[in-house]
């Protein structure tokens, strides 16, 4: 008999909590990447890719939204929580990104970036290389507040997590018939492996030694693909998935040649698209009763600007629901698929 959705969470969070009590493993959390783990970067720049007002955050502790591409918290949130720190480190461009609440750590990740800069161009997001850019700033920054040696106590000790390329093939590579002719997938995937490694390579050489990265999720699965993608069927576009698989069977292997490469790095893979698979073939087994249509609007496509307080149709109660917007799961699906991630990079903390 399988575990509930709370015995699930109470078990991984007593089994967790042996690390986190013992000592503190992680001075600080240094986030990177899309709108999976953007909690409000993008409020400050001139895009359409916002998540600023209702029904965004409407379960969030504020009730407020906050930017983040959810009904409630994110699985950066959770994962925070569950290390030991009692507040989230904040947005980079945000005015509370600054004197001690920098102590732990930052969030950089813009929602639209991806590996390859040309898509956080196009939509107007914060590129991956300029996260990095921000991060040498962020450096600088703490220094000045907490000396160079608690600095580099703070850099070295923490924990940075990166989730991207979902951006990169369904809001570009996809639906750009240019780009679909110049490159294949494989071709299209080299090159993002190329950026990925050069990233990498990038934060360790400003300190980084714990890195996570996440997988891409099950693609043909999202409300806004099937819709788009699947001729608005209800099943996931197998092809999106194949390719997902494809990604990230790369994304393990460079990882692996990244980690045998650079002395000292931990460089860990963290899996979301079988959780989150799980989640929408099988989504009774923890509480689940829609996983084709999202929370917001109709279900079938509404994201950003598109899931407004307006939009008809939005659920009033949003637990049952895997997806919270055509793209972006809820807080109830980013809770368990966090307790997946910290279980799978138990080697970054311990």
């Amino acid at each position: 008999m399988g575990l509930s959705r709370s015995s699930l969470a109470s078990f991984l969070l007593l089994f967790l909590g042996l690390f986190v009590v013992d000592a503190q493993f992680v001075p600080a959390l240094f986030i990177f990447g899309d709108s999976v783990f953007d909690v409000g970067n993008n409020n400050h720049l001139h895009t359409l890719i916002k998540a600023n007002f209702p029904p965004y955050g409407r379960d969030f502790v504020t009730k407020q939204p906050t930017g983040r591409f959810c009904n409630g918290k994110l699985a950066a949130d959770f994962t925070a929580e569950t290390l030991g720190f009692t507040s989230y480190p904040q947005a980079y461009l945000s005015r509370e990104a600054s004197g001690n609440n920098l102590l732990i750590g930052a969030n950089f990740a813009s929602a639209a970036s991806g590996y390859f800069d040309a898509t956080a161009n196009l939509y107007d997001a914060i590129s991956l290389s300029k996260q990095l850019e921000y991060y040498r700033e962020y450096q600088r920054r703490v220094v000045e507040i907490a000396g160079k040696s608690n600095a580099s106590t703070i850099i070295s000790g923490a924990i940075y997590f990166l989730s991207a390329g979902n951006s990169d093939f369904l809001q570009n590579y996809y639906i750009d018939p240019l780009l679909h002719a110049a490159y294949s997938f494989d071709s299209f995937s080299d090159i993002l492996m190329q950026s990925y490694t050069n990233f990498i390579q990038g934060l360790y050489a400003l300190g980084a030694r714990r890195i996570g990265v996440t997988t891409l999720p099950p693609m043909g699965c999202l409300p806004a693909a099937r819709t788009i993608f699947g001729l608005d069927g209800n099943d996931c576009v197998e092809r999106l998935n194949n390719d997902a698989i494809s990604f990230n069977n790369k994304l393990n292997a460079t990882s692996q040649r990244l980690q045998n490469h650079l002395s000292g790095l931990i460089l860990v893979v963290l899996d979301i698209y079988q959780p989150l698979f799980n989640l929408v073939t099988n989504g009774t087994a923890n509480g689940f009763f829609e996983a084709r249509r999202a929370c917001c609007g109709t279900g079938l496509l509404e994201t950003a600007i598109l899931c407004n307080p307006l939009s008809v149709g939005t659920c009033a109660n949003a637990s049952g629901y895997v997806f919270w917007d055509g793209f972006h799961p809820s807080e109830a699906a980013n809770n368990i698929i966090a307790q997946t991630l910290v279980a799978s990079g138990i080697s970054l903390i311990s």
